[in-house]
């Protein structure tokens, strides 16, 4: 079904709403018209998807002292989040155009994996400015404007992890369409998904977690296999995008992760 130029399945919790079907068309509109390289446009959220972004938010932020790693503890009190105001993409992209020379750039909805990922090495993040269904504050078949600042934003000011990220990108555009695919499976066990280990102690590092309510709490629970991260393995490893991740791949620290993930893009030629 299709009643506008945004297209939603039957089971997304916007499917049947109208109102959200014209606001996220709306948005995808703007997107749509922005100029790149310049400052993402303004977007006045309702006091609808402020709510959503509040209860997103305030659930998220008594998990991260204990589930989040430390440098993305540190970056969240930086950039100063409150509950009651989305921030607009183009004030948190000159925040990481500071830290670490990397830029938030809006789009419509969903890019194929060889073009995010290529901007990726270009140092460009590719966003949405839309928010989740206000009927399930704490799910989303998609990325969002939550996931987006909530989870990526905040590690791309790390500079290891902005690194990791563009190493995973730089590659793509020397890479088939096979290696692509494992480029982007790579990019979900650590970029989304990835944990560290310090001191013991497991934390999340991967935006997927650090934007997610549900999937932050299950990943540390002990209830999830967590490996050694292995290039080689974990490529072509399938990974579920409907539930909860029953494995996880670890590392020490994100310079590990970094320093794996150079090794093995040079191996793609």
């Amino acid at each position: 079904m299709k009643t506008g130029i945004v297209e939603l399945s039957s089971d997304h919790p916007g499917f049947h709403d109208p109102v959200y079907r014209q606001r996220r068309d709306e948005i995808a509109r703007i997107a749509s018209g922005h100029t790149p390289g310049t400052p993402a446009p303004f977007i006045e959220y309702t006091q609808v998807e402020t709510d959503t972004w509040g209860t997103v938010f305030s659930g998220l932020i008594e998990l991260y002292p204990t589930h989040a790693c430390e440098e993305f503890n540190q970056v969240i009190e930086e950039l100063g989040y409150q509950r009651d105001r989305i921030p607009q993409l183009r004030e948190v992209s000159a925040f990481l155009e500071k830290r670490t020379g990397f830029r938030l750039e809006p789009v419509a909805g969903l890019v194929s994996p060889r073009e995010f990922l290529s901007a990726l090495g270009q140092g460009v993040f590719c966003s949405t400015q839309y928010i989740r269904h206000h009927s399930k504050p704490h799910y989303t078949p998609e990325p969002d404007i939550v996931h987006e600042l909530m989870g990526h934003a905040p590690m791309l000011a790390i500079e290891d992890f902005a690194l990791l990220s563009r190493k995973i990108g730089e590659r793509t555009e020397r890479a088939n369409d096979q290696q692509v695919g494992q480029l982007a499976t790579l990019y979900w066990f650590t970029i989304e998904y990835g944990v560290l280990r310090r001191d013991g102690a497991l934390r999340a590092y991967g935006a997927g977690l650090l934007s997610s309510f549900g999937e932050l709490r299950h990943a540390l629970s002990g209830e999830v296999e967590i490996r050694k991260l292995d290039p080689q393995v974990a490529k072509d490893t399938p990974y579920p995008i409907t539930t909860y991740q029953p494995l996880l791949w670890e590392v020490s620290s994100i310079h590990e992760a970094f320093e794996i993930m150079d090794r093995f893009v040079r191996t793609i030629v």
